[in-house]
């Protein structure tokens, strides 16, 4: 798991994908937090990705660094907790201008059943399950 985290950060930037009905939706985060040993990201309440999530939690991420790529799928499941909200808020402090723990719209998740793969033209795909 801490292979996958530092991954990501170094990408800065990773794309979720969920279903809007039978649509694929695909967007950039760059939020990833270890919290309480497991990885969470952060969105709004008010967007369509986590509407999209509530009806159906599957989900997948993939970002590229120098050459590699990262394919995680997993089940985004929510953490309602507070603690939660302010971890993630304190990572990522330049979101306290759009964010609180309290605002009601601040929406966390953590990855459950995931799957990592690393691959590149380069190697054989690396699998990490967590």
């Amino acid at each position: 798991m801490n292979e996958v985290i530092e991954f990501l950060k170094a990408a800065g930037t990773y794309y979720l994908a969920t279903m809007d009905g039978d649509q694929p939706r695909v967007r950039p985060f760059g939020t990833i937090h270890l919290f309480d040993g497991k990885l969470y990201i952060q969105t709004g309440k008010k967007k369509a990705v986590s509407r999209q999530l509530a009806k159906n939690p599957k989900a997948e991420i993939c970002a590229f660094h120098e050459g590699a790529w990262l394919r995680v799928s997993a089940e985004l499941i929510e953490d309602d907790r507070r603690e939660a909200r302010v971890s993630m808020l304190d990572a990522y402090p330049e979101l306290k201008a759009m964010y609180s723990p309290d605002d009601g719209n601040t929406q966390v998740f953590y990855l459950k059943n995931a799957t990592a793969v690393f691959a590149s033209f380069g190697g054989a795909p690396k699998t990490i399950n967590f």
